[in-house]
């Protein structure tokens, strides 16, 4: 299993490290602590990003 680090996942989303801190906070994206850092699963971050998209016609 492959984690990804706040800094790894903001520039994947696109999003300041800020908004991924509060989505791990929230439930909203996985985590795992470690030590004092947190390392979030690739695969939850591929299901957040297919969950969120919207096709545009």
């Amino acid at each position: 299993m492959a984690f990804l680090t706040v800094a790894e996942v903001a520039g994947v989303m696109r999003v300041s490290k800020m908004t991924v801190y509060r989505m791990v906070h929230s439930g909203e994206l996985p985590a795992v602590r470690v030590g004092r850092s947190f390392r979030v699963p690739a695969k939850a971050v591929r299901e957040y990003l297919s969950a969120a998209y919207v096709e545009t016609s």
